[in-house]
């Protein structure tokens, strides 16, 4: 497995870990008995101010996730592996595991700055991908 590859399982798993801590204080916040219902009606009461963090940071690694997988894919399938993109996924992966804790904490604007970093490290292995 190339290490983008690597870094991309990883950041998968980190998606696995949010989504848990998200859901954990989720359940706590609204109740189980909502979070099983089929959420016809509005919640019941609105979630912390952390779990709602937790929820949007969660919801943010979604969309980032889908291109950081073109970017390693295309790196990967296109044999532009190097050290730049190598660098790249792993400043990626080390970003989202940061952006969590950032976003759920309210660190401004350190949150802005470490999502910037996953974004370019992205966008530098996407272009690496055509040269």
């Amino acid at each position: 497995m190339t290490p983008e590859l690597t870094a991309l399982t990883l950041a998968a798993l980190v998606q696995v870990a949010q989504f848990t801590l998200f859901a954990v204080p989720a359940n706590n916040d609204l109740t189980v008995n909502y979070t099983l219902s089929p959420r016809d009606t509005p919640p019941p009461k609105p979630l912390s101010k952390i779990t709602a963090r937790l929820g949007r940071a969660l919801n943010n690694h979604f969309e980032a996730l889908v291109l950081f997988t073109i970017a390693v894919v295309a790196v990967t399938l296109g044999g532009n592996s190097s050290p730049v993109t190598v660098t790249c996924g792993w400043a990626y992966l080390a970003a989202r595991i940061l952006y969590v804790p950032a976003y759920a904490l309210g660190w401004q604007p350190w949150r802005s700055l470490i999502w910037t970093v996953g974004l370019i490290a992205t966008t530098v292995m996407l272009v690496a991908a055509l040269v």
